[in-house]
């Protein structure tokens, strides 16, 4: 099926075709046209779907379909979690655009660089602002931009802008908003606090919920290797030297453990380095495009990596700190194996993580056996863990509620005690 079949004009299918979108993948297929059509929508697919020409090819048709402003004002706001992911959907509306009878201008901002270029950059207006919520609002604040003519709103992996804590932001960005719009909604999971969010903003919204397809399950071969914590390193290199991979992206838990692995890994002949949200964004921008240009063997980096962050023909995904939940661990291993490739996602599993693996694998529905690789045959055991008023696995630990019935117990039999001294 062409993408003019879905009423999209001969120009953006032009431009989809030239950036390798030959034919709509399902999200495509089913979310155009609810967007074309001006109804409010609500969509959920797996990483790598396509979600962002989903949006962007509707959004720049209706853009063309009306009168651009003069001077521009804001007419589509594309709101996104991550510096990365405003940057990636920036150019994907770009380069789609490039055959527009009138190309719209289209601006990114986020946080962690300047904001005076920026600010500059907003001078002749915008009719599409693609930013992470709380720099929109410092623009705002700074008069760069109004939001009283927005057309169009969508929300990006709306389930991160959550789990990043932009609520209060989303909020104060919503009440400047124009009553009457079109909002189109796309998240990869739904967690409940995605559907309070969607009960709130949508009205009547269309569904569209795109499986992941049964093929899609083994494009990426997922392992679990058995090693001592202090071996991981020389794992990896063994690893990559044994199996010849040429381009490995590997999570792990803090900045610290990125810049540690990476120098370990660049120390033992591998073009390594680090990338994590303590770096500059020019630093960051520059250090992605050159693995995407296979330029780095390995790059070691924090969850920062994990989502809007479109790596093709990426190999080989490995866990060498397991992540912190199993939503996070689909993210992750969902940076290889895209577009129909297959890849594969390594997870190291030492006597310490062996019950959060356990719990990730439950929650996922796996059952890996655990690896060893000759060499490398662990000898750590597992500390006894003592039954603890706020201890567990993760996965296992208190809830806000129950922190709040906790604390709420220390303040009366403090109330209690103080009586008894009083008396």
């Amino acid at each position: 099926m062409p993408f003019t079949d879905l009423g999209l004009s001969p120009a953006l299918a032009q431009a989809a075709a030239e950036l390798g979108l030959t034919a709509p993948t399902p999200i495509q297929q089913q979310a155009i046209p609810i967007a074309l059509g001006g109804a409010d929508l609500l969509a959920t697919a797996q990483t790598g779907s396509g979600k962002t020409a989903a949006f962007a090819l509707p959004l720049l048709q209706r853009l063309t379909t009306t009168t651009l402003h003069t001077p521009r004002r804001v007419r589509a706001l594309v709101l996104v979690p991550t510096r990365e992911l405003a940057a990636q959907v920036g150019e994907v509306l770009r380069s789609l655009a490039q055959h527009q009878p009138v190309r719209p201008r289209i601006a990114v901002a986020f946080g962690g660089v300047s904001i005076n270029p920026q600010l500059m950059a907003l001078r002749g207006g915008a009719d599409v602002m693609v930013a992470t919520p709380g720099r929109l609002l410092d623009l705002v604040e700074h008069n760069a931009l109004r939001l009283s003519a927005v057309e169009l709103l969508v929300l990006d992996e709306a389930d991160r802008l959550l789990d990043l804590g932009f609520s209060e932001q989303l909020d104060r960005v919503l009440a400047l908003l124009p009553a009457r719009r079109q909002n189109l909604f796309f998240s990869a999971t739904f967690p409940p606090a995605v559907q309070a969010l969607a009960g709130g903003l949508l009205h009547e919204p269309q569904r569209v919920d795109v499986p992941t397809p049964a093929q899609a399950e083994v494009v990426v071969l997922q392992r679990a290797i058995a090693v001592d914590a202090g071996r991981r390193t020389q794992l990896l290199r063994q690893l990559i030297k044994d199996n010849g991979w040429e381009r490995v992206l590997v999570f792990v838990a803090t900045q610290h453990s990125a810049e540690r692995v990476a120098a370990k890994l660049h120390h033992g002949d591998l073009y390594a380095t680090s990338f994590h949200g303590a770096l500059s964004q020019g630093t960051r921008q520059q250090t992605l495009q050159e693995f995407k240009e296979k330029r780095w063997d390995v790059v070691v980096t924090t969850d920062l990596a994990a989502r809007g962050i479109d790596i093709a023909q990426l190999p080989v995904v490995v866990n060498f700190d397991l992540p912190r939940s199993a939503v996070d661990y689909v993210h992750r291993i969902g940076r290889t194996g895209r577009a129909g490739e297959s890849g594969l996602a390594v997870s190291f599993v030492s006597a310490d993580t062996a019950a959060h693996w356990r719990l990730i694998e439950k929650r996922q529905g796996l059952s890996l056996p655990l690896e060893v690789v000759p060499g490398f045959e662990p000898a750590e055991v597992a500390a006894p863990v003592a039954p603890a008023a706020g201890g567990g696995i993760k996965g296992k630990r208190p809830s806000k509620k129950d922190k709040l019935r906790a604390a709420a117990a220390a303040a009366a039999a403090a109330v209690m005690n103080a009586a008894r001294k009083a008396e």
